[in-house]
C-alpha cells in the first residue's frame, strides 16, 4: 500500500513539473514578438496539453466584433459541426460570454437558457472558457474542451489554469496592441515627411524622382518606378535608388510596355505569379517584363489627373465624359518576396493618392506657356517697390555701364601660349644607317667637338654584306693571277681566248672594288658623329640608347650651345592661328617686314616680363603631345642681357602675341563667341 502511495506522489510530481514548464512555456510565447498565428498554435498546444483536455479553441475578434476561429486543437471532439442547432447555440454562449462582465466561466455539458438567443454548452464536455480582455478592447476568447466526471475542485482548478494562461494571452495581445500604436505613429511620421517632400518642388524631373523614392521608403518595397505618358506611350522617367534611367535598356522598355498596357487599360494590375485574371494585352506585358526582370510581384496603378471637385457624386453619362485619361503610372516591385500583405497594399494606394496630385501638379505647373518667363516677371515685381527702386536703378545703372564698357572701350587682344627658352644654335643627332647601339661614348651635359665619335652602331646585314663582297673579290682576283698564269705558255688563239676572260673578271674586280668601298663608307656611317660643337642636352641616353636598334631618321639626341644665343620656342593653339594671321596681314599692308610683337614671363621669374619678336612661324600645325594641336612659332628675344642669371635652355615660358586693340567684351568672351559660331551660327549659314 505504501509503494503504491509512493508511486502515487511520484506520477503527481512529475505531472505538475510539466505544467509548471508549459505554463512557463506559455508565459515566454506571450512575452515573445510572434506573429499572432504563430502565437495562437503555441498558445493553444500547450494549455491543451497541460489541461490535459479533450480539445481547444482561441477565438479573436476582427474590427466589426465579429469572432473568427482563430486556433483550434481537436475542435471536431466537441461533434459541433454535426448539428446546425448545436453549433447556433455554442455560437450565442460565445458571444453572450464576450458581452458578459465576468471574463472567465465554466459551462457544465448539456446546458443553457431556456431561450435559443441564450446559448448554452451542447456538448458532452465541460467547457472552460476565459475572456481576452486589454484596456481598450476584448480581443477574444480561450475555450477549453474537458471531461465532465471530474470533481469540483478539480474543475475549479482547471478555472484557475484557464484563468491564468488568459492572463497570459492578455499580456501578448496587449504588447501588440502597444506595437501597433507605435508602428501607427511611425507610420503618421514617415506619411507626413513623405507629403512634405514630395510637394516640395514643382519641377517635374526632381518630383518624379523623390515620389520613387520617398514611396519606396514608405511602401517598404524593392523598388518604385515612375512612367509619364508621352505621344501615347507610357515612357519611364524614374525609378527609386538611381539618378538616371537607361531608356535603352531592355527591361526599362518592357516595364514601359505593362505600363501603357495598364494606363490604356484604366485598371490597377497586381501580380504575384498567377496572371489568368488579367486582360490578355496586359497578360502578355507583364509576363514579357517578369520574364526579363526576374520580378516576383509586382502592382502597376494609373496615375489619374484630380478633377477641378472631386466629390462622391452619381457616375452620369456627363460625368464620364469629363474624367480625364491617366497622365501615367506608378509601378511597386518586389524582387525576391512573392507575397502582398494588406498592410503593404494599404500604403500603396496612400502612396498612389499623393502621388498622382503631386506629379500632376508638375506636370500642369510645366505645361504653361513660356512658365519660365512669367516667373521672372512675377520676381521682377519685388523690385519695382518703392523700399527697393533706388537700389534697382543703381545696380541697372551698373550693368548698363558695364555692357557699354564692353562694346565701346578699346582693349589689347592677345592670344596666350605657353613655350620654352631653346639655344639658337642646336642640331638633332640621326644615324643614316639602322643598327644596333653597340658602344655609347657620351652622356648628358658632356662637351663635344664637331666629328667626335658619339656611339657605334653594329648592324650584321652590313657585315654579312662587306664579308661576301671581300669573298667575291679575293675569288676574282685568284682567277685574274690564275689566268694570268695560263697565258704566258698558251698559243696565240689560247692567249687571246683567255684575254677576254680575264677582260670579263678585270671588270668583275672594279665593280665590286666599287661595292667595297660604297660599304665601307656604310660601315664608317655606322659610327655617329657630332654635327657641331656643344654639349648633349638628351637626357638618359643610356637607357633609351644603349643595346637598342635604332633607325635611319630618328632624333638620337640633341646637342645644342647653351651658352651661345636664346630663342623663344612657342607652341600655339591652332584655334588662335586665325586671329594672328589676321593681325599680320594688318600690320604688313603698310610695311611687309613688320613683325609680330611677343611678352612673356619666365616660369622662374614670373614678376618681370620681357619682349620678344617673331621671326618665324610653321605652316603647318602638329600634336606635340599635348590635348590640342600646335603650330611652333620662333621669336628672338628682344634684350637677351635682360634675363635673369638662372635663365637657361629648356626653360618654360608663358606668352602672349600682340594682335591689336578690340572691344573689352570681345577681349573677354572671344572663345565663347568662336564656340557659338562653331556650333550654332553654323547651321543657319
Amino acid at each position: 500500500m505504501s509503494s503504491e502511495q509512493h508511486y502515487d506522489r511520484g506520477m503527481l510530481e512529475q505531472t505538475k513539473q510539466q505544467i509548471r514548464v508549459l505554463v512557463n512555456e506559455i508565459a515566454q510565447v506571450s512575452r515573445s514578438d510572434v506573429s499572432p498565428d504563430v502565437f495562437q498554435a503555441e498558445f493553444m498546444t500547450r494549455v491543451v496539453r497541460a489541461l490535459g483536455a479533450i480539445g481547444g479553441a482561441l477565438w479573436t475578434t476582427d474590427e466589426s466584433g465579429r469572432l473568427t476561429l482563430g486556433y483550434q486543437v481537436n475542435l471536431k471532439e466537441a461533434k459541433l459541426h454535426e448539428d446546425e442547432e448545436a453549433n447556433k447555440t455554442h455560437s450565442y454562449l460565445l458571444y453572450n460570454t464576450l458581452r458578459s462582465t465576468e471574463n472567465d466561466l465554466m459551462v457544465p455539458p448539456h446546458s443553457g437558457g431556456e431561450g435559443a438567443n441564450d446559448g448554452g454548452n451542447p456538448t458532452d464536455f465541460l467547457i472552460i472558457m476565459g475572456v481576452i480582455q486589454t484596456e481598450l478592447e476584448k480581443v477574444g476568447i480561450v475555450e477549453v474542451f474537458q471531461r465532465p466526471d471530474s470533481n469540483p475542485a478539480t474543475q475549479q482548478g482547471f478555472l484557475q489554469f484557464v484563468r491564468q494562461v488568459t492572463r497570459y494571452a492578455t499580456e501578448y495581445y496587449k504588447n501588440r496592441q502597444l506595437k501597433n500604436f507605435s508602428d501607427r505613429q511611425s507610420l503618421w511620421t514617415q506619411l507626413e515627411d513623405f507629403t512634405r517632400n514630395i510637394h516640395k518642388t514643382l519641377d517635374l524631373k526632381e518630383t518624379l524622382y523623390t515620389v520613387a523614392n520617398e514611396s519606396r521608403r514608405l511602401i517598404e518595397c524593392d523598388r518604385v518606378s515612375l512612367a509619364i505618358m508621352r505621344g501615347g506611350r507610357a515612357k519611364i522617367e524614374a525609378v527609386s535608388g538611381q539618378d538616371m534611367v537607361d531608356k535603352r535598356s531592355e527591361t526599362v522598355k518592357l516595364l514601359g510596355d505593362l505600363a501603357t498596357a495598364v494606363v490604356k487599360a484604366n485598371e490597377p494590375m497586381v501580380y504575384s505569379g498567377d496572371s489568368s485574371n488579367l486582360a490578355p494585352q496586359v497578360e502578355t506585358a507583364v509576363e514579357e517584363y517578369v520574364d526579363a526582370s526576374h520580378t516576383k510581384t509586382i502592382a502597376v496603378y494609373p496615375l489619374i489627373p484630380r478633377t477641378i471637385d472631386e466629390k462622391d457624386f452619381d457616375e452620369t453619362e456627363h460625368d464620364k465624359k469629363t474624367v480625364k485619361p491617366p497622365f501615367g503610372a506608378i509601378v511597386v516591385e518586389q524582387i525576391e518576396n512573392s507575397n502582398v500583405s494588406e498592410h503593404m497594399m494599404k500604403r500603396v494606394e496612400i502612396v498612389v493618392e499623393h502621388a498622382r496630385v503631386a506629379v500632376g501638379n508638375a506636370i500642369d505647373h510645366n505645361s504653361i506657356f513660356l512658365a519660365p518667363l512669367w516667373q521672372a516677371i512675377g520676381k521682377s515685381k519685388v523690385l519695382t517697390t518703392a523700399r527697393m527702386l533706388p537700389k534697382t536703378i543703381s545696380v541697372s545703372l551698373g550693368i548698363l555701364a558695364v555692357i557699354l564698357a564692353f562694346i565701346f572701350v578699346p582693349w589689347d587682344f592677345n592670344m596666350h601660349c605657353d613655350g620654352s627658352l631653346e639655344p639658337v644654335v642646336r642640331r638633332n643627332v640621326f644615324t643614316r644607317e639602322p643598327g644596333k647601339v653597340d658602344v655609347l661614348n657620351v652622356e648628358h651635359g658632356q662637351q663635344v667637338k664637331e666629328g667626335d665619335v658619339l656611339m657605334e652602331l653594329s648592324n650584321n646585314e652590313l657585315e654579312a654584306e662587306w664579308q661576301k663582297n671581300y669573298g667575291e673579290l679575293q675569288e676574282v682576283e685568284k682567277q685574274i693571277k690564275s689566268l694570268q698564269e695560263q697565258s704566258y705558255d698558251a698559243k696565240d688563239v689560247e692567249r687571246t681566248r683567255i684575254s677576254g676572260q680575264i677582260a670579263q673578271y678585270e671588270e668583275r674586280r672594279k665593280t665590286l672594288e666599287i661595292q667595297k668601298q660604297i660599304l665601307t663608307r656604310r660601315q664608317e656611317d655606322l659610327k655617329v658623329r657630332a654635327p657641331i660643337d656643344g654639349v648633349v642636352m638628351t637626357f638618359q641616353l643610356e637607357t633609351t640608347l644603349k643595346n637598342r636598334p635604332v633607325q635611319p631618321g630618328q632624333i638620337l639626341m640633341e646637342i645644342a650651345q647653351p651658352d651661345g644665343k636664346l630663342q623663344l620656342e612657342l607652341n600655339m593653339p591652332e584655334k588662335y592661328m586665325g586671329h594672328i594671321e589676321d593681325y599680320r596681314r594688318v600690320i604688313q599692308k603698310d610695311d611687309p617686314n613688320e613683325p609680330l610683337k611677343v611678352k612673356f614671363v619666365m616660369t622662374v621669374d614670373p614678376s618681370n616680363s620681357h619682349l620678344a619678336t617673331v621671326t618665324e612661324m610653321h605652316d603647318r600645325a602638329e600634336n606635340r603631345g599635348t590635348e590640342e594641336t600646335t603650330v611652333e612659332i620662333l621669336a628672338s628675344i628682344d634684350d637677351p642681357d635682360d634675363l635673369p642669371e638662372a635663365a637657361s635652355a629648356g626653360m618654360g615660358v608663358s606668352a602672349k602675341i600682340y594682335c591689336g586693340k578690340r572691344s573689352l567684351g570681345y577681349v573677354c568672351f572671344n572663345e565663347l563667341v568662336a564656340f557659338l559660331q562653331r556650333t550654332v551660327f553654323f547651321w543657319f549659314r
